[in-house]
C-alpha cells in the first residue's frame, strides 16, 4: 500500500506537499536576499527601506511560486 502511494505521488508533473512548500519558501527567501543585498550594499538605502523591500519581494516571488506550484 505504501508503494501505490508512492507512484502516486511521484508521477510527472506533480510536485509532493513538502516538495512544494520548500520550493516557495527557497524561492521567497532567494528573492528576499537578492533585493535586500540590491538596496543596502548596491544602492546604499536604510536598513528600513532594505527590509521593507526585501519583505514585499519575497511576498510577491512567495506568490508566484504558489501559483506556477498549482499549475
Amino acid at each position: 500500500m505504501t508503494r501505490i502511494r508512492t507512484l502516486e505521488a511521484s508521477k510527472p508533473g506533480s510536485v509532493g506537499v513538502m516538495g512544494k512548500w520548500r520550493y516557495i519558501a527557497l524561492h521567497a527567501l532567494t528573492a528576499a536576499t537578492f533585493i535586500f543585498l540590491l538596496q543596502r550594499y548596491g544602492l546604499n538605502a536604510s536598513l528600513d527601506s532594505s527590509l521593507l523591500w526585501a519583505l514585499t519581494f519575497g511576498g510577491c516571488a512567495a506568490g508566484l511560486a504558489f501559483m506556477q506550484s498549482n499549475r
